[in-house]
């Protein structure tokens, strides 16, 4: 599949996102929500961190199941301001099969997707968030990002099926784009992902996954 492609989709369940270029799930089978919470809330300490102007980057946008539970987790701490979003994304899912996957989790705010937006969501703002989403490879988009994060959800495929997403370099990338006592928090607890962010300048440590999944990593920039 050329870079920059939307991604063909299976369906599992009815209305489950399957990636048929990775063999991958989008979201957890068990409850993708209750995950993105685990993850990649709690895994940055977050709603507790959140001030206003708060900046989450990530690396794999795919439904947009994790900006939504973030700006919910946002309104629900009542900071005030602004959440800036920014996510890298090669392969765009389509803003129908996205609205498809995600009227699984009708609790999470409907206003993002619900005004007229286009085919492949790219810059959506609202009163309280600015979402923006970079296409591409990460490993030439992410270097020439002017921005930095105080939050990062990794959340590429399984690192055996998408390498791309979890090499050094890249790695080396997000320290370098993470703001002073930044955090990241992945779903993996891949060994050379670990090393990758470590060596990349992150306190990394292994802690408790969700579901099946026995153990996940999160770090802080040292």
């Amino acid at each position: 599949m050329t870079e920059g492609q939307t991604e063909a989709v299976d369906w599992r369940d009815g209305d489950v996102p399957v990636s048929t270029l990775f063999d991958d799930p989008y979201y957890s089978l068990e409850d993708g929500l209750a995950e993105t919470r685990h993850v990649f809330l709690a895994g940055n300490y977050l709603p507790a961190r959140f001030a206003p102007g708060f900046r989450v980057a990530e690396l794999g946008f795919g439904t947009g199941l994790n900006f939504l539970t973030a700006l919910d987790a946002f309104r629900r701490a009542a900071v005030g301001g602004i959440l800036h979003f920014t996510s890298f994304e090669a392969f765009p899912m389509p803003v129908e099969q996205m609205k498809k996957a995600l009227s699984r989790f009708p609790d999470l705010p409907a206003d993002v997707l619900a005004g007229p937006v286009s085919a492949r969501l790219e810059q959506v703002r609202g009163a309280d968030f600015e979402l923006c989403v970079i296409h591409g490879d990460a490993r030439r988009t992410l270097p020439l990002w002017p921005g930095r994060a105080d939050a990062w959800f990794l959340d590429g495929f399984s690192p055996a099926k998408n390498p791309e997403l979890w090499e050094p370099g890249l790695m080396a990338e997000v320290a370098r784009h993470t703001a002073k006592d930044g955090s990241f928090a992945t779903y993996t607890a891949a060994g050379h992902v670990r090393r990758a962010l470590s060596d990349a300048g992150f306190e990394v440590a292994r802690v408790p996954g969700f579901g099946r999944k026995r153990h996940m990593t999160v770090g802080r920039l040292r």
